[in-house]
């Protein structure tokens, strides 16, 4: 997807208000559900402290957990490989399909091969892929990427989806009723299922004691793909791991209700083996996660365990939607990830954030979303990648905040003279910041003023 820079792509959102709102609605709702999750565990946050610890350990060590994860899959039948890139992962992806002639495959939802981009690879090597996860499938039949990592159609409304339905699955016309959509769907995915030739799924977790993996879902499309083919690939970042099946029980308690609110997902199943007469193939793919793992000051962005908590809570991405992100995953840890791939074409992401920390707070993994946003804003700037007129606005306002009196003096001023100008002056085209807020009443004395007062000293 093209990066025009957040601040184009976030005004193009939310130029149609009534859409911004109930997308900042919807998304609030999923929030307050997983507050409402979060409120009925006393333990939740000795969960949260332990998962941290777990997946800090994990990163600390992984060279050996891969290792003994890969001899303890060899072990059960699976069939393990390995990526550094992308374009390494839809090779290997290419070549284990094409040795089985596979013409169809069903795939359940997988952001690492949304990363990798394997869809578009697959099909221009005549390879016909159906994400076969409800939402994922309405974005594909209307050639869009996911908006969102956990809910992938949210910037939708069912009105839409008929339409799209109209014309793909050859729906009722002008019929959007949810539950008449949804049978559609069904109908047309079964058809799918049965005549696919191979599946693929995301993982979630992969056990390094037991070599297995789990996915979680809540339609149960990754097991029905899993199991009617005899072919079935998962792939996987390398920091997906977790080492033992003792560990997996913490994350499956703070992911779903994370996630969506729900204390477990519909679906969570494990996969140790092929089924009989197939085979498991797990793809475990690097594509720059080493590179982050090197640098300390970013390493728990690793931590992240894709639950979507710090979307849903974000106020800039509920307000400017998936796709103003640019990035395959959107929202403050996109924020994070696009970066660490390439900080110039990302250079905007840091800086759609308000710094509120809601992110960090919510993220039942502890990642320090907000913190390590702070720290990429300065990477932006020491390596020149900021727009030319924010750095000179910044460096004057840096330059005045150094000089307490001139502070004083120019505040002094602005509570003055600022609300006497006309609105034509105060909002012209030269006022960046008042395109969409305006300013707040001007108190009569500065903080500090009041403050020495209280104090009873000038």
């Amino acid at each position: 997807m093209s990066h025009g820079g957040h601040p184009e792509l976030a005004e193009k959102f939310a130029s149609n208000v009534e859409r911004m709102k109930w997308h900042d609605k919807a998304l609030w709702f999923v929030r307050v559900k997983r507050d409402n999750q979060a409120k009925s565990l006393d333990e939740w946050e000795e969960l949260r402290n332990t998962a941290d610890k777990i997946k800090g350990h994990t990163l600390s060590n992984l060279a050996t957990y891969l290792e003994e994860f890969e001899k303890n899959a060899l072990a059960r039948g699976i069939k393990v490989h390995w990526a550094k890139d992308g374009a390494e992962h839809n090779k290997i992806v290419h070549e284990i399909l094409a040795s089985k002639n596979v013409k169809m495959v069903v795939k359940s939802k997988s952001m690492l091969t949304e990363e990798c981009h394997l869809n578009p690879y697959l099909e221009e090597r005549g390879i016909e892929v159906v994400d076969t996860d409800l939402g994922e499938r309405i974005v594909q039949l209307r050639h869009e990427p996911p908006s969102h990592i956990v809910l992938p159609a949210i910037h939708l409304k069912k009105e839409d989806v008929g339409t799209t339905f109209e014309k793909f699955l050859k729906t009722q016309k002008g019929n959007s009723d949810p539950t008449y959509l949804t049978r559609a769907a069904r109908a047309h995915l079964r058809e799918k299922f049965l005549g696919a030739y191979a599946s693929m799924t995301g993982v979630n977790f992969a056990i390094s004691e037991t070599g297995g993996v789990v996915v979680c879902t809540n339609e149960g499309n990754a097991d029905l793909g899993a199991s009617l083919p005899k072919l079935h690939i998962a792939c996987m970042g390398i920091e997906k791991i977790i080492p033992s099946l003792k560990d997996l029980s913490i994350f499956t308690r703070l992911l779903a209700r994370s996630a969506t609110g729900q204390p477990v997902t519909s679906y969570t199943t494990h996969y140790h083996g092929p089924i009989e007469g197939g085979e498991m193939h797990i793809v475990i793919v690097d594509n720059g996660r080493s590179n982050i793992l090197a640098k300390e000051q970013y390493v728990k962005s690793l931590q992240c365990i894709r639950c979507g908590a710090c979307l849903n809570t974000c106020p800039i991405f509920r307000r400017s939607g998936g796709y103003s992100y640019g990035y395959t995953i959107p929202g403050p840890i996109g924020s994070n990830l696009g970066p660490s791939r390439d900080l110039k074409k990302y250079a905007t992401l840091p800086f759609a954030c308000s710094l509120c920390a809601s992110c960090s707070n919510v993220c039942p993994v502890q990642v320090d979303l907000h913190e390590e946003l702070y720290l990429r804003r300065q990477d932006v700037v020491n390596e020149g990648y900021l727009n030319p007129t924010k750095h000179k606005i910044l460096k004057i306002t840096t330059w005045v905040m150094m000089r307490p009196k001139l502070m004083d003096f120019a505040g002094s001023m602005a509570r003055k003279i600022v609300p006497l100008l006309p609105r034509s002056i105060l909002y012209s085209k030269m006022n960046v910041w008042g395109k969409a807020r305006d300013l707040p009443p001007f108190p009569k004395k500065s903080f500090k003023e009041l403050y020495q007062e209280k104090k009873g000293s000038k």
